[in-house]
């Protein structure tokens, strides 16, 4: 696997992660013991569910990065982290959260992001 596509799936995985711990604590609340939690508790869940996006974020960053010997610099590291943090943000919600809706907005304004993307990668 090149470091470019090893980048890519471990930002993926951190991104998940990420995104259950900013974000599962709303879904979990329907669960009866975990809304029971005082706010302090919740914060130390999703503290314990982020320490595995850092394990994750960490090494993809250093493996991408141009100055380590990856295929990525600094600014195309970080649009492309923003990019995957939606995609699975977007997944994470239709899936887990059926009362949200996918808008014809926000499908303009991950066009546009994927235009940022491309030209930020444009040589």
């Amino acid at each position: 696997m090149t470091k470019g596509i090893y980048t890519i799936v471990l930002l993926v995985i951190s991104n998940s992660f990420m995104t259950l711990a900013w974000y599962g604590h709303l879904k979990f609340s329907e669960w009866k013991w975990f809304d029971q939690l005082g706010l302090l508790a919740i914060i130390l869940v999703s503290w314990g569910i982020a320490l595995f996006e850092y394990m994750f974020q960490v090494p993809a960053n250093r493996i991408g990065y141009q100055n380590q010997g990856g295929p990525f610099s600094l600014v195309e590291l970080k649009v492309l982290q923003e990019v995957i943090t939606l995609v699975v943000f977007t997944i994470f919600s239709l899936v887990l959260f059926r009362n949200e809706t996918f808008r014809m907005n926000h499908l303009i304004g991950f066009v546009f992001l994927v235009l940022a993307v491309y030209f930020i990668f444009k040589k």
